[in-house]
């Protein structure tokens, strides 16, 4: 079996994963969760590439030629020395992509007036990953970042429904808009976010566009499949998924329901 792997500091990754197998359900996946180590935002850069190598490279020994990083935080901050530095080492013919360049290429077409605001965990905003794609890609639009270091840990608890979280959602996105009242595209910039969606909307203006990564990243990979035919006949297609964790496996099943409403049985590894 040669399945597409999919890896995730923590659970948010289950979003895109859940997405991508709406798309593609013939294919097989493998999704790997670093969540003993998790969360990854707040680490510093040498510790987030470290846990990301670790994980793509457990990814290439259960079979994966195509592994995508459902993290923005190991995509701001590992992906590019990954591909650039690490595979043409140790596994030329694979294949390592990530969630911001497709969001960011996605992202040009929502904005009707060029103001966009962007969401994320502290790593992802600090590493100013959004910014520097976007300008490569969409010299038009004007980006407003904030860092939103609560979300993650309220869904990860399972209090992302509660009053308490309300506070948070508001805070954050009242600072967005007062950094460009003119936003008018949001993208969340992390994978746990979209549970948060109603809240989020709830404190958004009426006429914001809400971009969740799962949908997207989805469309990318089929084009990049379509583009890469010598990736795509490598990936084999009996609808398998198969789920690993770094924590217990029973802690891991707890949580991940929340994420793809579904019971998920999940086998425990080490990095």
């Amino acid at each position: 079996m040669t399945p597409i792997g999919v890896f995730d500091s923590g659970y948010g990754g289950l979003t895109v994963l859940r997405a991508l197998t709406a798309s593609l359900p013939e294919y097989d996946f493998v999704y790997l969760g670093d969540n003993a180590r998790a969360p990854y935002g707040n680490r510093s850069y040498e510790t987030i590439y470290n846990y990301t190598l670790q994980a793509v490279t457990k990814l290439f020994e259960l079979g994966c030629e195509l592994v995508i990083l459902a993290c923005n935080t190991a995509s701001a901050k590992a992906l590019r020395t990954i591909q650039q530095n690490d595979l043409p080492r140790i596994a030329p013919h694979k294949r390592v992509l990530g969630v911001i360049r497709p969001s960011v290429e996605a992202i040009g077409e929502y904005s009707k007036n060029n103001h966009i605001g962007i969401l994320g965990t502290h790593g992802t905003i600090h590493s100013q990953s959004y910014p520097l794609e976007i300008q490569k890609l969409h010299k038009q639009l004007e980006v407003s970042q904030e860092a939103c270091p609560m979300w993650v840990s309220l869904v990860e608890n399972n209090e992302h429904n509660d009053v308490g979280a309300d506070f948070f959602v508001h805070k954050n996105l009242t600072n967005l808009f007062l950094k460009d009242p003119q936003i008018d595209t949001l993208m969340l910039g992390c994978t746990h976010y979209p549970l948060l969606i109603d809240k989020i909307r709830k404190y958004c203006p009426p006429n914001v566009q809400i971009l969740t990564q799962g949908e997207i990243v989805s469309k990318k990979l089929i084009d990049y499949l379509h583009r890469h035919p010598e990736i795509d006949r490598l990936c084999t297609r009996n609808g398998v998924r198969k789920f690993y964790t770094t924590e217990s496996t029973d802690i891991f099943s707890t949580y991940a329901e929340q994420f793809c409403s579904q019971k998920i049985k999940a086998i425990h590894l080490d990095l």
